[in-house]
C-alpha cells in the first residue's frame, strides 16, 4: 500500500512524497550503503545539526541515542570528533542540492530513499555521487593500517556522512 508523507519543517512546507517501497528494501542493485540513517545518527554525523527540525518526518526510533545539537553544528558530536563537511551554501553553489525535493542535500535524499521514496532521475544522480565518494575509502585503505581510526579522521568522518562504515577500514 502506498503511503503519502507530508513534510512541514523549516526548509519545506507542504512538500509531499510517496513511499513506494518497504523501508530499507529494494535498493538499486548498485547502491549498497553500509550504514542506515539510524546508525549514522547514533554514530554522529554532520555535527549533530542536520536533523533537528524535521524529526516528525522520520521514524521516532531513528532518534533514540542520536547525537544531535539544537543550537549549532558541534564537531565533538561527530564520531571522529572532527568537522568533515561543507556548508549548505557551498553545496548549493556547487549544484549538489535538489531544492525541490531535498533542500538539505544527500543525507535527506538517503533518509527518504531508505524509507521507500523513489524518484528515478534523482536516485540515479545521488547514487552516482555516492559511488564517487568511494575513492576516499580507497585512499584510507592505501594510507592507513587496518583499524587505525586515528589515520585520516577527516576522510573517515566524510565517509560516515555517505553511509560508508569507515570504522571497518
Amino acid at each position: 500500500m502506498l503511503r503519502i508523507v507530508i513534510v512541514n519543517d523549516k526548509m519545506q512546507y507542504g512538500y509531499q512524497y510517496q513511499l513506494t517501497e518497504l523501508e530499507g528494501k529494494n535498493f538499486s542493485p548498485d547502491f549498497k550503503p553500509e550504514l542506515s540513517p539510524k546508525e549514522m545518527l547514533r554514530l554522529g554525523v554532520f555535527g549533530g545539526k542536520y536533523m533537528t527540525d524535521c524529526q516528525k518526518e522520520f521514524p521516532k526510533n531513528w532518534f533514540d541515542r542520536a547525537k544531535l545539537s539544537s543550537e549549532k553544528s558541534d564537531a565533538n558530536l561527530n564520531f571522529f570528533k572532527i568537522k568533515a563537511s561543507q556548508s549548505l551554501g557551498v553545496w548549493r553553489a556547487k549544484g549538489w542540492i535538489n531544492e525541490e525535493h531535498d533542500p538539505r542535500g544527500w543525507f535527506q535524499w538517503y533518509c527518504r530513499y531508505w524509507r521507500g521514496r523513489r524518484l528515478p532521475a534523482e536516485d540515479t544522480r545521488q547514487i552516482s555521487r555516492w559511488k564517487r565518494i568511494r575513492r576516499h575509502a580507497t585512499q584510507v585503505k592505501k594510507s592507513c593500517h587496518h583499524g587505525d581510526l586515528t589515520c585520516r579522521p577527516r576522510q573517515r568522518q566524510a565517509l560516515l556522512h555517505w553511509a560508508y562504515d569507515s570504522r571497518k577500514i
